[in-house]
């Protein structure tokens, strides 16, 4: 047990600092002479903060649960699906739904992304679905998203990078340019979201000939 509470107290130690970082944002957007230089590193700062302690926290909580409750105890609280979810559909496409948009990361590939992403799959499979797997495929990154929701737009200095990463191995071998192409595209949306779709090169044609036509994809 001293080697879980050491374990804890770190993560809270972590989580503490992510607090403090986020009084030093306030503390800037309360100042008149903040530059933008000093607001976007402390953002910077405050949201990997938050991140990696959510990654160390999610991995706490998996290595240490005693497994659901005994009969007769209260009943386990139901799974909101607050990161996004994801899903199979009768042609054999992946489709992940992330409820937050990418992150804006020019220099280092978002743990909490990736991490999100793999969990997502895992919750797909314990519902019953086979995460498919392709030898070569295409990744669409589709990001839904408006001028008011939306301060990055260029699309190399966001996170989607952690994406590909978290798909390789799994339910594509490799991603390398031969065997994934990756396109990013955006939906003009005023719910924020960034959809994530994995299906065979050779679909495509399809794929794009439903989404510029507003068919559902995943009825």
């Amino acid at each position: 047990m001293d080697a879980i509470r050491h374990e804890m107290k770190a993560i809270q130690g972590i989580l503490f600092e992510a607090y403090k970082a986020s009084g030093g944002v306030l503390a800037l957007l309360d100042g008149s002479s903040a530059s933008q230089g000093a607001l976007a590193g402390a953002l910077d700062k405050m949201a990997g903060q938050f991140e990696g302690g959510a990654v160390m926290l999610r991995n706490f909580c998996e290595r240490h649960h005693p497994g659901p409750a005994r009969r007769g105890g209260k009943p386990a609280p139901p799974k909101i699906g607050i990161s996004g979810k994801a899903e199979v559909n009768a042609y054999g496409w992946l489709h992940i739904e992330l409820s937050a948009l990418l992150p804006h990361c020019r220099f280092q590939t978002p743990q909490y992304l990736r991490d999100t992403v793999a969990r997502l799959l895992d919750e797909c499979e314990r519902q019953g679905q086979a995460i498919p797997r392709y030898g070569d495929a295409l990744l669409i990154i589709d990001e839904h998203c408006d001028i008011d929701s939306r301060r990055i737009f260029d699309q190399d200095n966001k996170g989607w990078k952690a994406i590909p990463n978290a798909l390789k191995g799994r339910a594509v071998s490799d991603d390398d340019q031969f065997t994934l192409g990756i396109a990013l595209i955006s939906t003009r949306s005023g719910r924020p979201a960034c959809h994530i779709y994995l299906i065979p090169r050779h679909d495509a044609g399809d794929f794009f000939t439903m989404h510029g036509g507003g068919y559902p994809l995943f009825p």
